[in-house]
């Protein structure tokens, strides 16, 4: 990061604090430099119920109900031993 120069040091309570930063120590401070550039994502969208359809809309048709089909079983023909 190229960066390095630009950094204040912030060090945690168990580092010592140093005028030449290392690039872990920049890439540690580097969350305060994005929190003040800002970010490029919109604003976030209302959320809870959807206003649903406009009143005054026509009706959607019912769909069209088709009867069941049911498929029924059929025995097999015994074969006669007779026949031959």
């Amino acid at each position: 990061m190229c960066q390095g120069k630009r950094i204040k040091d912030c060090p945690l309570p168990w580092q010592h604090s140093s005028q030449k930063l290392s690039p872990g120590r920049v890439a540690n401070a580097f969350a305060a430099v994005l929190a003040r550039i800002g970010t490029p994502a919109p604003d976030p969208k209302p959320r809870g119920k959807s206003p649903g359809w406009t009143p005054g809309r026509p009706t959607r048709a019912p769909r069209t109900r088709y009867p069941i089909v049911k498929k029924t079983f059929t025995k097999p023909n015994k074969v006669s031993k007779n026949t031959a």
